[in-house]
């Protein structure tokens, strides 16, 4: 006797909506990831367009080519920056200074004046020139 049957059930996967999921599962990953952007540097950029200042009374800290340094009109030495500056900034909730650098000064310098102002958190901003004025 012959028991066995003459059809066999075949074994399939159907693979039709599972491109689906995975086009749909593609696009989410991508929208989340553009969105998802961590701010690794916090900048402060100044906008051009507006005229207005955030902060009341920023500090303004000018250094000329021959290395002076003048806080708010007065003229400061070289090591006693950072203790003229947490004086003034004692008190401030968030304190904010605008950095008037000659442009021929070299970049040690003037990264070594965020320095200070990173240790002492206070915004800097550094003022320019518009191009077209030169």
């Amino acid at each position: 006797m012959n028991l066995r049957r003459r059809s066999r059930a075949v074994g399939e996967v159907y693979t039709a909506s599972l491109s689906d999921i995975m086009f749909f599962l593609l696009l989410f990953f991508l929208i989340t990831s553009t969105m998802a952007t961590p701010n690794v540097l916090k900048l402060l950029l100044p906008n051009a367009k507006s005229g207005t200042q955030s902060v009341k009374n920023p500090i303004a800290i000018s250094v000329s080519e021959d290395l002076q340094y003048d806080i708010n009109g007065n003229i400061i030495p070289a090591d006693q920056v950072e203790a003229v500056l947490s004086k003034m900034i004692a008190g401030q909730p968030d304190p904010a200074a605008i950095l008037k650098v000659d442009k021929t000064i070299q970049v040690q310098n003037l990264v070594d004046l965020l320095d200070i102002g990173n240790r002492l958190k206070i915004k800097m901003v550094l003022a320019t020139q518009n191009s077209k004025q030169q």
